[in-house]
């Protein structure tokens, strides 16, 4: 019955949800392009090979996380079809950047049963991987009917969204019935699915594959080259994914930090492509000279900030830094992952809002791989010039941190153990 009520209410609101859409579009013109593919519409648009296999990555985060896994399929199952589905354009253009045409890439359907049927009579998989957090009544229900695996990768369950779903506990379960499998990332998570109601011998706790990162030859190549011509022994630190309400803190605290340390750099990379016009709006308004990544210009010794308003370059720009800032910590979005820069063993600075990433958090604050701090531009401040003041420090961080990132890496075997099964299944 409440499968119904949703259903009815999903197509009641389509019109608001055109409308903002459009309204989106304004400032990213790229949400009113493909709304039909929204719809299970694809106008001429060639069909993959079918039994592949899908996999959802809602946006950039979930991309990011799941590029290590897309890349590990291509290389054991080099003939299976893979399917990347998104929901933002910035996560689809992220798969373009990150794979090109090796894979065919859609956004998901909205969640209704005439589209979400148009999308699997398109594609025809065989299996269905949704990353870290995406349940779809109408989604799972319609693959279920056509015997379609559903699984839940590298999966993350937050406390707000367990206490939502524990509002309709009893609906739920009809739904997890249908949850071939979840491989849970951190054991919080894990616990969550369980008290909703989910079969504990579906349930298997894999680890973050985001641990499993790994820095490859191209990419220290690129790092080496930019440092040449970027740094030339200026000190640097990087304020990666800030949200709204984090750059004007940030900015702040670079202009008090250059009283002390007047050559120091700062890479400012906003989380959403939206904003990158606005933020560079702010950095004229705090009277820094900047430069746009995009621009493809070389900072030079007069540059104070580089914008990082450019997809798929984070972790190049990482490489760049000696201190890195994770956003989404200082305001309560619930932080972004920290591993990035671990992998580079840069000491990691992070708001107190990291509810999104808890078990990587704790083991981090634990070994003082993270350096927590309270949301004013004072904490920030003394924190960037702890680091910048000793190099012992920053590698005692570092290290602390990188120890955590390589003591929890296998879990992208692990959950590749688990998918086997699925996908040499023949169909």
């Amino acid at each position: 019955m409440l499968r119904f009520v949703y259903t009815v209410l999903m197509y009641l609101i389509q019109p608001l949800v055109v409308l903002f859409m459009l309204g989106r579009s304004l400032k990213a013109p790229n949400y009113r392009k493909r709304l039909n593919e929204r719809y299970g519409f694809y106008c001429g648009a060639v069909p993959p090979k079918a039994n592949g296999v899908v996999i959802h990555a809602a946006s950039v985060g979930e991309v990011i996380a799941a590029t290590p896994l897309i890349k590990r399929l291509q290389a054991l199952y080099p003939t299976l079809p893979l399917t990347v589905t998104t929901v933002t354009p910035t996560g689809s253009d992220r798969v373009k950047a990150a794979f090109g045409d090796s894979v065919t890439h859609f956004y998901l359907p909205y969640d209704l049963p005439d589209a979400v049927n148009r999308f699997i009579a398109f594609v025809q998989p065989k299996v269905c991987i949704v990353i870290e957090t995406e349940i779809w009544p109408n989604l799972i229900v319609q693959l279920k009917k056509q015997a379609i695996p559903f699984i839940i990768a590298n999966a993350r369950l937050s406390a707000r969204s367990t206490q939502r779903y524990h509002w309709f506990k009893g609906a739920l379960h009809h739904i997890f019935d249908h949850i071939s499998l979840i491989a849970s990332q951190d054991n919080v998570s894990a616990q969550r699915y369980l008290s909703l109601g989910y079969d504990a011998q579906r349930l298997k706790l894999t680890g973050n594959i985001k641990y499993d990162l790994v820095l490859n030859d191209t990419l220290m190549q690129q790092v080496a080259s930019l440092k040449q011509t970027w740094v030339d022994q200026r000190p640097v630190w990087i304020a990666a994914s800030t949200h709204e309400g984090e750059e004007d803190l940030i900015l702040e605290t670079h202009r008090l930090l250059l009283h002390k340390y007047p050559n120091l750099l700062l890479i400012l990379v906003p989380r959403h492509p939206e904003r990158f016009n606005m933020v560079a709006e702010l950095i004229k308004k705090h009277k820094l000279t900047y430069v746009r990544r995009s621009d493809h210009v070389t900072p030079d010794s007069s540059t104070q900030v580089v914008l990082g308003d450019t997809m798929g370059e984070l972790m190049l720009m990482y490489g760049l830094a000696d201190i890195a800032f994770v956003g989404g910590s200082l305001v309560k979005h619930g932080g972004h992952n920290p591993l990035e820069p671990l992998a580079f063993k840069l000491p990691v600075i992070s708001g107190k809002y990291t509810f999104n990433f808890p078990e990587v958090f704790t083991k981090l604050l634990q070994v003082q791989g993270v350096l927590e701090v309270n949301e004013n531009t004072k904490a920030l401040t003394n924190a960037v010039e702890k680091f910048l003041d000793s190099q012992e420090l920053r590698e005692r961080y570092g290290n602390a941190g990188y120890e955590v990132l390589i003591e929890n890496r296998g879990a992208l075997q692990r959950l590749l153990d688990l998918l086997d099964p699925y996908l040499s299944q023949t169909v």
